[in-house]
């Protein structure tokens, strides 16, 4: 190779450096128009995409098959705070809906505790003791209901609360109360426009024993099943309900009258540690299961 073709060599190896632009391959085009600089402006870095805005499908699907029933606030400096859900809606209606029957309640919250006290069922309340004031863990009555003026949430005595039950069996009730260490009775009751009519009672003993003994002696007490409710004959376990509504730390007991009289009555029993709650539903052509099992469940957390 001549010393001249060696400098074209060298001279074609320099273009092709400042191009970019293989042996045999064919340079980009260039802008005729494009003024020349001195030196390449420094390459754009190029801003950061958007992100992709969410999708409400997964919040949606997130919220459609659970409903919160409850919002539960803590007592103001020393109160708890605590969660009250609703379950699944296929298994226990927490809100009202014109589809099957749900009641519809008012937003729940948890009473503040006192300074310093500990909820019921923590380390170190051997007792289980709910120290929130009684009445106000009363399940509200829902919207539409006639509230019942001698069962507005207040107390009530232990004739009151006995007289719901048969004549015959309200010494079978009254009698395990008066050796008990019973300290207050809390009550509501209300009538809904399809005639339903509810009743809540809640029994607060010094202890959780005295809370068993109470519903194994006063209400489970005889071999028939305990006492039975004024106008109720036959009686069966509703072992249903009974499965569907479960909270952590507490036992419930639920029954439904056969299908004997014009009036029909569901009933339960809460066991909440010191507190025993007694919850009543009837109505005439049959007690509709549905804002029972929702009562039931909103009660029980409340208690719970």
């Amino acid at each position: 190779m001549t010393t001249e073709q060696q400098t074209e060599t060298e001279a074609e190896k320099e273009k092709e450096s400042d191009t970019g632009v293989m042996p045999g391959q064919a340079p980009a085009p260039v802008a005729e128009d494009l003024p020349e600089q001195p030196e390449p402006a420094p390459a754009a870095v190029p801003a950061p995409a958007p992100a992709p805005k969410r999708s409400r499908k997964p919040v949606l699907w997130a919220v459609a098959p659970w409903t919160a029933a409850v919002l539960v606030c803590g007592g103001v400096g020393a109160g708890a705070t605590a969660g009250i859900t609703a379950l699944d809606r296929t298994d226990v209606p927490g809100l009202a809906t014109e589809s099957d029957g749900r009641w519809a309640y008012p937003k729940l919250s948890l009473p503040a505790l006192p300074a310093g006290a500990p909820q019921p069922f923590t380390h170190g309340n051997t007792g289980e003791i709910h120290h929130a004031d009684l009445r106000k863990l009363l399940l509200p009555a829902p919207e539409g209901a006639t509230v019942d003026p001698k069962l507005n949430g207040g107390w009530v005595t232990v004739d009151a609360f006995a007289s719901q039950y048969r004549e015959d069996d309200r010494t079978d009730v009254t009698e395990p109360l008066a050796e008990s260490a019973l300290r207050h009775i809390a009550a509501r009751g209300w009538t809904m426009p399809d005639g339903t009519t509810a009743r809540i009672y809640l029994l607060r003993f010094n202890s959780v024993a005295f809370a068993q003994a109470f519903k194994d002696d006063g209400l489970e007490g005889s071999a028939s099943g305990g006492a039975l409710l004024d106008g109720v004959e036959g009686v069966e376990i509703d072992k249903d309900l009974r499965n569907e509504v479960q909270v952590p730390d507490t036992d419930l007991y639920t029954y439904v009258e056969l299908p004997q009289n014009a009036d029909q009555t569901r009933w339960a029993y809460i066991l909440a540690g010191d507190t025993v709650a007694v919850i009543t539903q009837t109505r005439k052509g049959g007690a509709p299961a549905v804002p029972f099992q929702q009562t039931v469940a909103l009660q029980n957390q409340l208690l719970g």
